[in-house]
């Protein structure tokens, strides 16, 4: 009678299945037989890749519409009205230095505008009541009451503003138009509409 025992896998006398060969492998993975999970995971790659280059294609334009919409800093306005002559007492006025970067200036002469810029490197100056002067933090450079250097590395006086009264009677000043007094070359400082006389 035949041994009906039967052996376990492995056995002495079993022979080992055989392993597939790599071409076989290469072929189970590349094969054109798709299962129904398999299509969804195609769509979906698709669906990314789509919106990724949408996406992509949607950032560049807006980078380009970006370049007709310019980065621009708006400045104050360059004429505008700073109040009536009796609104000034003598000296310097600096309520407009924060906003329009001038001080208004009384004296025996009238009322001038000065800009507030220093003329060696731009800064802004400070008035310093107690000194009687506009002193430059910047560079050291010292201006009198009417905005003419006296020390410090400023080639010049600080330039003046243009002023003049409109038919209301307050004072326009017009930062577009300067006076100035160049070095070696006659003041502006007494040309009509650089002082308000007689106000």
């Amino acid at each position: 009678m035949a041994n009906s025992t039967l052996e376990p896998p492995g056995a002495p006398g079993q022979k080992p299945a055989p392993k597939p060969s790599l071409v076989q492998a290469l072929r189970s993975i590349f094969s054109k037989t798709e299962d129904p999970d398999e299509s969804r995971t195609i769509t979906r790659r698709r669906r990314f890749v789509m919106a990724a280059v949408l996406g992509t294609l949607g950032v560049n334009l807006l980078m380009f519409l970006r370049f007709f919409f310019p980065r621009a800093l708006y400045e104050p306005k360059t004429k505008f009205l700073i109040g009536y002559p009796s609104d000034f007492g003598f000296g310097v006025d600096t309520k407009f230095q924060k906003d329009f970067r001038i001080w208004v200036v009384r004296n025996t002469e009238g009322i001038f505008v000065i800009s507030a810029i220093c003329t060696h490197l731009g800064c802004t100056p400070d008035w310093k009541p107690s000194e009687n002067k506009f002193k430059c933090p910047c560079h050291g450079s010292g201006y009198d009451p009417e905005g003419i250097n006296f020390e410090g590395p400023a080639p010049r006086p600080m330039d003046r503003a243009h002023v003049e009264l409109n038919p209301e009677g307050q004072i326009v000043v017009d930062l577009s138009h300067l006076y100035s007094w160049p070095k070696g070359d006659p003041s502006q400082f007494g040309d009509p509409g650089a002082i308000l006389r007689n106000v």
